[in-house]
């Protein structure tokens, strides 16, 4: 709906409009449309002077608020009582606010010289108000719908943050890695990279191999490098290299083509040699092999569309060790994206695995599994990781296995079935029970209930809960995490789902229901091994307050503990 342009004092205006007066809210209304916005004007008085039909599609108000003459209060009034702000006022400073605050609110801005403002209606749409208040006193107001724009800058900031993410997996990975575009410049290499060849990414990136290396090694990369830009075969190629301290290292770079016709890239990477002394199964599947006159290096080039969809997996492939599931495995290794690989590997074959990042975390770590009376299997540990952390197993009396890199993201599974196997020993079931730990006699006071079944994570929960100062008791079934919340009113539980007896669904269930009669409510926070979204929602259902996922971190728990406990004092007095 469209008001003229007419003076607020309904008493001056005349009865015999003249035909240039009806120009006017012509004009605003093909500015309005112009714009695709909603355009509002008031006069001095805040009484309104023209409102463009476009209001209504931002404001499900009453096409009679906005004739000429309805003063600004009552139009806000006619906005506020929609509800609308209701939707996004938790996301506002200070949160929700009464009807004549938020009215109040309003006008001030209106009487601001310069004044704007985004606001939130509903799940995915977004609206921008802007607002003029001329010297005259009268007031423009301009009122748009920016949704689009906000979902690009949405997607820009996740796609900077997926590329912020492949920068830091590429950083992290133990081995160099390097990416050319197809004028063979440098427009991506990792920090192993760099380190490998003394020079940083500054140097590497907008230049070509010539920029870094001798002619002859700079002419040999290049004539791999194009060959598999041109054909898409991957380059499989074996090296020896000496290193700065004179050993001598076998050394495997793979270089793939990736991309799409025109803009294809060239990803390549470089290994240490995974079995002395074998030769790879590449060279075997090779349409071409080049063999130099010194016998340097050997370089293949493997067909992408040949029969290696079709060939057998490599025995470590299809070693499935279902006979050692359950088996207690703690890794030490200061890569992240390994450590996440090998925990993940575990798991999925039946393994009850943890890491830790260094030396003192493995001492702290073996302390208390030993305090707790848990007996670990096998400890894994990355051969970048000191020598202290060898001799930390072997004073505990834990068979160790040391692995590289490449072992832990290809072997791992196989060398720990290698190991269960030339170790026959028939697994212990003594001391299995379940248990409970508490950090303090003063059993009448506690803090943290973590119901927790698994052995490797209980001993998890313990150091972290111990390092930050929390009295805790860990249940090992939901029957248990149930009885315990009934003797010693925790303030707060944390809740794997996965229990015996009661599950955690369960045990959370029983546990709202006797809060019923009972004025406390007891924050309980699903922990789960994966982001299932059927697992939050059922976790919600339940009648938990959060959840968090494995592997937990002392930040992790710090956070959920200030978030829920912030108004107790949680930390125990010592």
């Amino acid at each position: 709906m469209s008001a003229g342009f007419e003076k607020a004092d309904a008493s001056s205006i005349s009865d015999e409009m003249l035909p240039e007066t009806d120009l006017q809210p012509a004009l605003f209304e093909a500015i309005a449309d112009g714009l695709s916005a909603a355009l509002i004007i008031y006069d001095k008085n805040d009484q309104i002077i023209f409102a463009s039909r476009q209001v209504l599609d931002f404001f499900p108000i009453s096409p009679v608020v906005l004739k000429p003459g309805t003063r600004l209060r009552d139009f806000l009034g006619a906005v506020y009582d929609t509800g609308l702000h209701q939707q996004y006022a938790a996301k506002q400073p200070g949160g929700s606010l009464g009807r004549e605050d938020w009215l109040s609110q309003r006008i001030a801005s209106h009487w601001r010289e310069r004044f704007e403002m985004i606001e939130r209606h509903g799940i995915d749409r977004w609206v921008r108000l802007v607002k003029r208040r001329l010297p005259s006193g009268y007031c423009v107001s301009v009122i748009s719908n920016i949704s689009e724009e906000r979902k690009r800058e949405e997607q820009w900031r996740s796609d900077l943050e997926r590329v912020q993410l492949t920068e830091d997996i590429l950083d992290n990975l133990p081995f160099p890695l390097f990416v050319k575009d197809r004028n063979l410049t440098y427009v991506a290499a990792n920090i192993a990279f760099c380190e490998k060849y003394q020079t940083t990414v500054d140097q590497v990136l907008g230049h070509k191999s010539s920029d870094l290396f001798s002619p002859e090694v700079a002419q040999r990369f290049e004539e791999s490098d194009r060959h598999v830009l041109e054909t898409g075969e991957m380059s499989v190629v074996r090296q020896r290299q000496i290193s700065r301290d004179g050993s001598e290292r076998d050394i495997v770079s793979r270089k793939h083509r990736i991309g799409k016709p025109g803009r294809y890239f060239l990803v390549s990477t470089m290994q240490d040699l995974p079995r002395e002394g074998a030769d790879l199964d590449e060279f075997d599947r090779a349409t071409a092999i080049t063999t130099s006159s010194h016998h340097s290096y050997r370089r293949a080039y493997v067909p992408l569309n040949g029969d290696t969809e079709h060939r057998e997996p490599a025995a470590m492939e299809t070693i499935v060790p279902e006979n050692f599931s359950g088996r207690k495995i703690l890794v030490v290794t200061g890569d992240i994206a390994a450590e996440a690989g090998a925990i993940r590997t575990l798991a999925k074959y039946g393994f009850e695995a943890c890491a830790v990042r260094g030396e003192d975390e493995e001492e702290r770590f073996l302390e208390m599994a030993t305090s707790a009376g848990l007996t670990l299997d096998l400890v894994i540990i990355d051969n970048q990781m000191g020598m202290r952390c060898l001799e930390l197993a072997g004073h505990y009396g834990i068979p160790v296995l040391v692995m590289d890199g490449f072992q832990l993201a290809n072997e791992l599974t196989f060398q720990i079935a290698r190991h269960f196997n030339r170790n026959k020993q028939t697994p212990t079931t003594e001391g299995e029970a379940d248990w409970e730990i508490t950090t303090s006699s003063e059993a009448d006071f506690l803090q943290v209930l973590v119901a927790e079944d698994n052995d490797i994570n209980q001993i998890v929960f313990s150091q972290i809960l111990e390092g930050l100062g929390y009295r805790y008791m860990i249940a090992a079934s939901g029957d248990d995490a149930v009885r315990l919340w009934t003797e010693h009113k925790p303030q707060i539980v944390l809740m794997d789902i996965s229990l015996p007896g009661l599950n955690g669904f369960e045990a959370a269930r029983m546990i709202r229901e006797m809060e019923e009669d009972q004025p406390q409510h007891t924050p309980i926070i699903g922990v789960l091994t994966q982001a299932f979204e059927r697992d939050r929602a059922e976790c919600t259902k339940a009648g938990m307050d959060d959840v968090i996922m494995k592997p937990v971190s002392p930040d992790m728990l710090e956070t959920i503990f200030q978030k829920y406990l912030a108004a107790e004092p949680l930390r125990a007095r010592i």
